[in-house]
């Protein structure tokens, strides 16, 4: 496939979903990357912070092409309106660019990923960092990886899910404008005070490859889109650790990390509730 100037690779349809998925945001990661060195510019989403350049969609292009290509039969849903009604009863979920504001402002934090869910889970989920060469992979019948090297963080007897939130850095988002809004403000007050430090990045995806790996202790946000969760809930879970939602004065929060830490991170998240 061509996109201007930029070529990307045509997959090979008899490679398993894992590799496919992995190839997927590997190539689309690059292409977005050498896209950003040609230049780009960007148009305003929803507010400053919430951004779109001509590398998402391009990206997003090329994953829909080569699904599409390699798995007719498979649904296809994506951040930047890609939206294909599937018969096999699974669906890939792409962020061809999660964490776009860092994309466009020369930051390394931000990533390609992709998710394969059927009707009742997340089936794997594959996340690459292209500016740190970081290719995080994960699902229900694959251990979680970090370059093909299995991650060890939750396996070690369990001790990081005995962990407490107390002693864990949490990394997180919240827009401003929420922070102005008590029904939001008021729990993730509550989760954000019960850890140990505060940490905010701005690529979800990248939050939760870290937590899997053990470099990040949790993670909380709220209302996030299937493609800003499921890959890191995929990877998080196939590494031993825990993810799970919570719903609190209207709003969804979505949790991942050691299995102490994300029950105490829902219980801090409930005591913010207003009613």
């Amino acid at each position: 496939m061509t996109t201007g100037r930029h070529s990307a690779l045509e997959l090979d349809p008899a490679l398993d979903d894992y590799q496919l998925a992995s190839a997927l945001v590997r190539e689309a990661g690059q292409l977005a990357l050498l896209m950003r060195m040609a230049g780009l510019q960007s148009q305003q989403k929803t507010s400053i912070s919430d951004v779109v350049t001509a590398a998402d969609h391009a990206a997003e292009a090329y994953v829909l092409e080569q699904l599409q290509r390699c798995r007719p039969d498979d649904g296809i849903l994506g951040e930047e309106g890609a939206s294909v009604a599937g018969t096999s009863g699974r669906t890939w979920v792409i962020d061809p660019v999660d964490g776009t504001y860092n994309f466009l402002h020369g930051s390394t934090y931000w990533c390609s990923a992709i998710a394969l869910k059927d009707s009742s889970d997340v089936l794997l989920g594959a996340i690459f960092q292209p500016e740190e060469d970081k290719l995080w992979l994960g699902g229900t019948s694959r251990p979680a990886t970090l370059n093909g090297e299995a991650l060890t963080a939750y396996q070690d007897g369990g001790a990081r899910n005995g962990t407490a939130l107390a002693e864990f850095g949490a990394a997180t988002y919240i827009h401003p404008t929420w922070l102005m809004d008590p029904l939001c403000a008021m729990p993730w007050h509550s989760a954000a005070t019960s850890a140990a430090a505060l940490r905010m990045f701005g690529s979800g995806s990248c939050d939760l490859g870290r937590v899997a790996d053990g470099e990040l202790g949790c993670w909380f946000q709220h209302s996030c889109p299937e493609w800003d969760w499921l890959p890191g809930k995929a990877i998080v879970r196939a590494a031993g650790g825990a993810a799970d939602t919570v719903q609190v004065n209207g709003l969804q929060w979505f949790m991942a990390g050691g299995t102490t830490a994300v029950r105490e991170l829902r219980a801090a998240l409930l005591a913010g509730s207003v009613t």
